[in-house]
């Protein structure tokens, strides 16, 4: 599987069908399959939301709660979304570390929400932790 795909987080803008390599670019993309593509998203999300709760080896430097509940969110609106697109192969280790993140969101609020109302939890029921 190729590596992730992270737009917006380089100083680098996404190819333009204008730029060099751009054809290339879109062929290679048209020979990847949709379900690698909603895996990479994932995990991507997954990463991102992981920094955001502070879980990496950094800690705090770039904790955002506010930034890891969207993430989050995003993440299981993704999962939910996609479901019956992907194998339970790719979903249920996806499914388990959304709800890991769900979890170290919990832990890591000041004021935790209500279970059923913390993020992605519209997604995939309350989670209690």
């Amino acid at each position: 599987m190729p590596g992730p795909i992270v737009w917006g987080m380089s100083d680098t803008p996404p190819a333009s069908p204008d730029s060099p390599g751009f054809d290339e670019m879109t062929r290679d993309i048209a020979e990847v399959p949709a379900v690698e593509v909603i895996v990479t998203v994932a995990v991507n999300l997954m990463s991102a939301a992981a920094v955001k709760l502070g879980l990496t080896e950094e800690g705090d430097k770039y904790k955002d709660l506010d930034e890891a509940r969207k993430l989050i969110h995003a993440l299981a609106g993704l999962l939910d979304g996609s479901a019956t697109e992907i194998s339970s192969f790719h979903a249920a280790p996806l499914r388990d570390g959304l709800k890991s993140l769900q979890l170290a969101f919990r832990e890591a609020s000041l004021v935790p929400d209500e279970p059923g109302h913390g993020p992605g939890e519209k997604y995939t029921g309350p989670i209690y932790g």
